[in-house]
């Protein structure tokens, strides 16, 4: 299969074009170097401004959707240590959380000093959505360039029910963390649109009602929730503009508690669906659903070529696989 000579994507991946010299068009119209440099230091400021107008605004500071992986809990060291945060950590259990991964939240969130919530929606409803994203798309292609069919459920989980969390508590930030290849520095800073998140709430939320019905609604806002703008929080990803060095990370997390699980495929630190969910999206649309994330970290240099591809080539532990098709009973 050709790829691109400088990321790692594929000739299959939508929209896709190759110059003379097998570079991609998402490549040519990358803006590296000095300007990357100018805009993660405006955006690291943006960031201590932001934080300066709405530090002790309500008993939190920010929410952080938090998993016990490698980038939330780093993100969380970040939030705690390097700003001083009180945070509000965040955990969406689907269900397919390893079990290290479980320890590993329970250990970042004592020994950094921040508060969690562990938020388990209905495992029936969730198991008939992935379930049935083995074999139904759900979503539009141009929202699957950058994750599966079942991440792209399990991430509206995610976004709108801390969303609501974020709403009724009144907090200003709302923070993840969104690797540099999955945060563009343009937007990893911006107030949450109530409009746009409306419309998003819909294109995401309608496919899964079609699935569980009404059992859908605690999960989304509400019409007087959208009503109300101020109220919203701002989104931020600090890793688009921070330093990123996965082995410093690792090194830092090792003191703080964290062990990466050994139970997980080379894309995740915590999830034992992934493996499954990366699977059928390969052999539905042949590209890797963490292609595009790979491609703009290699672009941006926080990780290689030829560890990007590693990480494509890998296709998770064929237990784990098993492991996720019995517990949504695919046979």
């Amino acid at each position: 299969m050709r790829r691109c000579t400088k990321c790692v994507l594929p000739e299959t991946f939508p929209h896709i074009s190759f110059n003379a010299e097998g570079v991609c068009n998402f490549c040519q119209g990358f803006k590296g170097g000095d300007k990357l440099k100018e805009d993660k230091t405006e955006y690291f400021a943006k960031f201590k401004q932001l934080i300066e107008q709405e530090r002790g605004k309500s008993d939190y500071d920010c929410t952080l959707s938090f998993s016990g992986g490698k980038d939330s809990s780093y993100t969380l060291y970040i939030l705690r240590k390097v700003f001083n945060l009180r945070v509000l950590a965040l955990v969406l259990d689907n269900g397919f959380l390893s079990d290290q991964a479980l320890r590993n939240i329970h250990a970042l969130t004592e020994n950094l000093g921040a508060d969690c919530q562990i938020f388990k929606p209905n495992f029936e409803v969730m198991k008939k959505i992935f379930k049935h994203a083995v074999d139904h798309p759900m979503y539009s292609l141009k929202t699957l360039e950058r994750a599966s069919t079942m991440c792209t459920s399990c991430i509206a989980f995610v976004k709108f029910v801390f969303l609501k969390i974020a709403i009724e508590k009144k907090i200003p930030l709302m923070a993840w963390g969104w690797s540099p290849g999955q945060a563009p520095i343009r937007s990893s800073i911006m107030k949450l649109n109530p409009a746009l998140f409306k419309m998003t709430q819909a294109a995401l939320k309608k496919p899964m009602k079609e699935i569980v019905g009404n059992d859908i609604e605690p999960y989304f806002l509400n019409e007087e929730q959208f009503k109300d703008a101020e109220s919203f929080p701002y989104s931020v990803s600090p890793l688009a503009f921070m330093e990123y060095d996965e082995h410093k990370i690792v090194e830092k997390l090792r003191s703080l508690g964290w062990q990466a699980p050994s139970d997980v495929d080379g894309n995740s630190t915590n999830c034992l669906l992934n493996s499954l969910s990366n699977q059928i999206h390969l052999k539905r649309y042949n590209f890797h659903p963490y292609a595009f994330e790979i491609a703009e970290m290699v672009r941006s240099g926080v990780m290689t070529r030829e560890h990007g591809l590693k990480k494509l080539s890998e296709t998770g532990d064929a237990s784990t696989v098993e492991y996720a098709k019995k517990k949504l009973d695919i046979f």
